[in-house]
């Protein structure tokens, strides 16, 4: 008896019996069900992948950012700009600016 059940599911009667014919309608399901199971998993894959390279590129863009923003600092700096403007033959003034203030109800 038992022999038989095997064989029997080996060769795949279960499928074809009439009184198994109701069991297509739980193949197809767990077909479709597994299908998008698949398919919702190489999704879920392919996100985790993209966010990987965006967080890898968010440190590359942070890591220029610190670059040019020190460079910038160095830049802006009154005695690297005085150097600059020294080897062009311009000197910064010894005496600071006068505020010049005009009178506009004449």
């Amino acid at each position: 008896m038992m022999r038989q059940r095997l064989i029997n599911l080996i060769r795949g009667s279960f499928l074809v019996d009439e009184k198994y014919i109701s069991n297509w309608i739980y193949i197809f399901l767990f077909l479709i069900l597994g299908l998008v199971m698949i398919s919702s998993s190489h999704s879920i894959d392919k996100k985790v992948y993209e966010i990987a390279g965006l967080n890898d590129e968010i440190k590359s863009l942070r890591s220029e950012f610190v670059d040019v923003r020190s460079t910038l600092m160095k830049l802006r700096m009154e005695s690297y700009i005085n150097d600059r403007l020294s080897k062009k033959g311009i000197i910064s003034s010894k005496t600071p600016p006068i505020k010049i203030v005009i009178d506009a109800t004449n």
